[in-house]
């Protein structure tokens, strides 16, 4: 390290002209690197949807998920196939190793199901394979005056999504809510019978219509010429007169109109609405086009009075309040850290020298991220944020350590360069440490390297980045600016040096208080519930109120709304977007829900706590008759902290599987850590059952006509204006009574026939939502817990299902948030077992010995105590985020051990080992608590801003990395010195005996 010192003032005007480039290739990779909300990440996952529009659960179970299960069981490298069956949908998920290619495995289950026959009114399926370069850049709702017409609304809605389109930049735009226009045939069933036309023969109306054909080539007139032939219904009045039957027209028998066809109800602050998702090109700047989506939105909010377009939300705008935030907590932790290193040093230009390597070392690091091809995201912003506060460290200790060495010794060059090599192993094998602990990242399951490696690599960059100034920059700066300094000498206080002593003359007592507190804190630590992340500085609040699958939607849809009023009489609310029922549209991107659920997205205003919201809003469940209120915080483009514990109850025997699932749910109710519990055993809907009497006619003949009698029925697509419009049989019976429904009369072979006298009804009830597991069904409990309970919501379950008594054949699976949360617990436990590897072997590399290492390795423990402390202290439930800033001090801490026992050695050439302690505690005082210090001071800003709910650097993050430092550094100056001097008693007690 000496040589590249030594190089740096050997060619100062390089250096300063790297210093510029370095600080303008920063500014330019900031100005040109792609912004991102987050880092690009597959989802090793592909979801086939499919919606059938007034099916049962039971039909959609066995003849349409049963189908694509089989046509999807063998693909290569799956893991695991999941599937939900419910009224009117079904949604299979298969699931794949984390090294799949996912293009190559989502082509081979689109051709896989291609060739699935389904029931005539299920639509096709759609296949879905999520990556975050999915994530909507923006959500615009266009919310309609009742006095407007369908067609003046669907025809503003094209004329905004044209507008959209022509965004440079811009990608699908998924309508939901939106009114489309059918053509409706509306049989006459008196009509019918009048005329002898079978309901069967309006079917098949279209049946050969809408040809085009060529006919070939023919000489005419002299001239040969192309013969071809159209058959296009242009026209209403068209349809209208198709023939069905000898001198019977279509109009004849049925009415034929225009009519609006709305697959699900969107509604926005109490107006009927359409809901506009705009996703970006895979190469656009998502701040770019979200800049010119916002302009457009603006320019047709003014065109019309009558429509309010508005833009919810905007993943520009989510990226640009980011970019801000983290820049904000940048320049506060710079400013914080200047006053630490002003306060020690009490020299302005050291001060100067040291705090230059913030931007130099963010210019390098931007720069390598461009070169790595990480976009610039919350993420990479968090790294940034977090890596502010060390990124001078390496830079203290170095500028410390030449100002002490001018204060008692000439000026001269190599004296500059003896003291950038006195601390330059100590900071290069402490850079290099901090930098290991994020390798291990790459060891962790796919999506959380996805998320962890665009943060290990900005940190590291940093650190590296740092490094190199602290070895280079800051010497000759030194040698510039210091020249001529003249100061007091700085000398360790005589009282810290006698309290060191003190303590190395009883060791036991600070090692037996060591251990006594990291017992306590262990203690308590697995006393501490751990939680989703915190959510009560969330904006959005998701709401769903979920009705029996036997509740009438149009009292669903009275519920919803009223719920709605309630909502928007709070003050507390920006604004509310209310949704219910399927679409096609909806479907396309995975989105199935029951037909009794609705589901309200709430805006809250700022500063407005969204757990005291969430709180007060489900204190009116009992307003809702038959209905269950839930509500969870969320982010729009990261999802909800899931507070659900799911239990699986597999086998292959039906009634065990019922049988020991209601068990469950008896048992898992009464546990004090869980708010509400459910099966979908539980969700059951009455069912009429008709069993057919073969001899009285064919099912399939009834089943055919019943089927038209009672839903709509498409028969095709005609193309009128333009585009194409499809063609709908509605039902021409609408029984509300089982009298009317066994009334119901069908053609066989001894003509019109009642129901009642081809068969016998029987009511039975039947679940309306199934789950299968690799295609097997099983019964899955869902417990909503309290989220700062959620760990111990899932030990007390899983403490249950081990002391439950299970038929043969039954397994349960305990799963959801809170086994995920385990999972990632494991996960960054094994990744910090592999860094504490990884930082003891650096070391000994380091010290060449086994025993020095082993008393640094002490600040891990030290550190653990404040970490608990911290979080005792501020009442914050340790979470995902906690834990991984409990790996970062793994790196951080033993940096200030390492800066120690580096002196430690130097002063073992002269010294003993006593005496080197208590120099080396003494002299390296100052710089272990500047470093320190200007860790903890520019952390602070992250445990007062704000955050998004689900980002990893949180205020959590901040206090454990706070009260782990903070109480490791204090006792990193006793501590560690008797834990060395113990590890080398017997040389120790040899030389105090040998001086005595």
């Amino acid at each position: 390290m000496r040589k590249i010192t030594e190089w740096s003032f050997r060619n100062k005007a390089a250096l300063s002209l790297m210093i510029v480039m370095a600080l303008a290739m920063g500014m330019m990779s900031y100005l040109r690197m792609p912004m991102e909300f987050m880092p690009p990440a597959d989802n090793p996952q592909v979801m086939i949807t499919t919606i059938g529009p007034g099916s049962s659960a039971k039909m959609m179970e066995q003849q349409v998920t049963q189908r694509v299960e089989q046509a999807v069981m063998y693909m290569p490298g799956k893991t695991s196939m999941l599937s939900a069956s419910g009224d009117g949908y079904s949604q299979v998920t298969v699931n794949f190793g984390s090294g799949t290619n996912m293009k190559e495995a989502t082509h081979e289950i689109e051709q896989s199901i291609s060739g699935i026959v389904l029931p005539q009114q299920v639509m096709e399926p759609f296949v879905l394979q999520l990556n975050t370069t999915m994530i909507p850049i923006s959500w615009i709702t266009l919310a309609f005056d009742s006095d407007l017409n369908e067609g003046e609304r669907s025809s503003w809605t094209e004329r905004v999504v044209d507008e959209l389109k022509k965004v440079d930049g811009a990608g699908e735009i998924q309508v939901t809510g939106a009114v489309k226009p059918i053509v409706s045939i509306i049989p006459d069933t008196s009509m019918l019978a009048e005329k002898g036309v079978p309901l069967q023969l309006l079917l098949g109306v279209l049946q050969g219509r809408g040809v085009s054909a060529s006919l070939g080539e023919r000489d005419i007139n002299g001239q040969t010429v192309h013969f071809k032939l159209t058959d296009q219904l242009s026209s209403l009045e068209t349809i209208q007169n198709l023939p069905l039957a000898m001198g019977v027209k279509l109009s004849d028998v049925a009415a034929v109109e225009w009519s609006n066809g709305q697959e699900g109800i969107s509604r926005m602050n109490g107006k009927d609405a359409v809901l506009l998702t705009v996703a970006k090109t895979a190469e656009a700047n998502a701040v770019a086009v979200g800049d010119q989506i916002e302009k457009v939105v603006r320019q047709l909010q003014s065109e019309r009075s009558d429509v309010d377009v508005v833009e919810l939300i905007s993943t520009a705008e989510s990226i640009t309040g980011s970019v801000n935030s983290m820049l904000r907590e940048v320049l506060l932790g710079a400013l914080f850290a200047t006053v630490v290193i002003l306060v020690f040093m009490r020299n302005l230009k050291a001060t100067f020298i040291t705090i230059l390597s913030i931007p130099l070392s963010l210019g390098i690091t931007l720069y390598l991220l461009q070169l790595s091809g990480i976009s610039l995201n919350v993420i990479t912003l968090g790294g940034v944020a977090v890596a502010v506060g060390r990124l001078v460290d390496d830079s203290i200790v170095v500028i410390e350590n030449i100002y002490r060495r001018l204060q008692r010794e000439a000026f001269s060059i190599r004296l500059v360069t003896d003291a950038t090599k006195e601390v330059a192993s100590a900071i290069t094998s402490s850079t290099i440490v901090t930098v290991a602990v994020f390798l291990p990242m790459g060891l962790l399951r796919g999506s959380l390297q996805n998320f962890l490696l665009p943060f290990a690599l900005t940190v590291s960059y940093s650190l590296l980045a740092s490094l190199i100034v602290a070895l280079t920059v800051v010497p000759v700066l030194s040698a510039w600016l210091l020249k001529g300094t003249k100061e007091r000498e700085h000398a360790g206080p005589a009282v810290f040096a006698s309290f060191v002593r003190w303590n190395l003359e009883r060791k036991w007592l600070p090692l037996t208080l060591s251990i006594v507190l990291l017992a306590a804190s262990v203690g308590a630590y697995i006393a501490m519930p751990k939680g989703a992340m915190d959510a009560s500085s969330a904006h959005h609040v998701n709401v769903t109120l979920q009705y029996p699958s036997d509740m009438p939607l149009e009292r669903v849809r009275e519920g919803g709304e009223d719920l709605e009023r309630y909502m928007l009489g709070d003050d507390r609310v920006e604004w509310a977007l209310l949704t219910m029922g399927n679409s096609s549209d909806m479907a396309r991107y995975g989105s199935v829900t029951s037909p009794t659920l609705v589901t309200i997205l709430v805006d809250l205003k700022e500063d407005v706590d969204a757990e005291t919201f969430m709180r007060d809003l489900k204190a009116n469940r009992e307003e809702y008759d038959r209905a269950e209120l839930q509500a969870s915080a969320i982010d729009i483009m990261m999802g909800g902290s899931g507070t659900s514990v799911m239990v699986d109850v597999t086998g292959d025997d039906p009634a065990l599987l019922a049988n020991t699932a209601s068990t469950l749910t008896v048992q898992i109710g009464k546990l004090n850590a869980i708010r509400t519990v459910e099966s979908n055993q539980q969700s059951m809907k009455p069912v009429y059952a008709f069993k057919l009497n073969p001899e009285k006619t064919r099912g399939d003949e009834a089943v055919m006509q019943l089927n038209s009698l009672l839903n709509p029925i498409p028969i095709g697509s005609v193309t009128l204006d333009g585009a194409d419009v499809p063609v709908i049989i509605q039902p021409s019976a609408n029984p509300i009574s089982e009298q009317e429904l066994k009334g119901l009369s069908i053609m066989t072979a001894e003509g019109p026939t009642t129901l009642s006298r081809l068969g016998e009804f029987v009511r039975t009830e039947e679940p309306s939502l199934f789950y299968h597991k690799e295609g097997k069904p099983y019964i899955r409990i869902t417990a909503t817990a309290d989220p700062e309970q959620l760990s111990v919501a899932g030990e007390e379950i899983g403490k249950l299902v081990d002391e439950l008594t299970l038929p043969e054949g039954v397994h349960v699976i305990v799963g959801g948030a809170s086994a995920e949360l385990s999972e990632d617990f494991a996960d960054l436990g094994l990744t910090a077992l592999i860094s504490i590897a990884l930082v003891y072997l650096i070391m000994v590399l380091t010290f060449k010995t086994l025993r020095a290492p082993l008393a640094i390795m002490v600040t891990l423990p030290l550190a653990a105590i404040g970490a608990v402390t911290g979080l005792l202290a501020t009442g914050v439930t340790p979470d995902f985020t906690a834990m991984f800033g409990a790996l970062m001090l793994i790196g951080i801490v033993v940096t200030n051990a390492i800066v120690l026992i580096d002196r430690v050695k130097q002063n073992e050439e002269y010294m003993p080992i006593r005496e080197a302690l208590v120099e080396a505690a003494t002299t390296r005082m100052r710089p272990i608590m500047m470093t320190a210090l200007a860790t903890i001071c520019a952390m602070l800003p992250l445990v007062f801003g704000e955050h998004a709910s689900t980002n990893i650097v949180s205020q959590s993050l901040a206090i454990v990395v706070i009260g782990g430092l903070a109480v490791a550094t204090l006792l990193t100056l006793v501590i560690v010195p008797c834990t060395y001097e113990l590890l080398f008693f017997c040389k120790a007690r040899r030389q105090r005996r040998t001086a005595g």
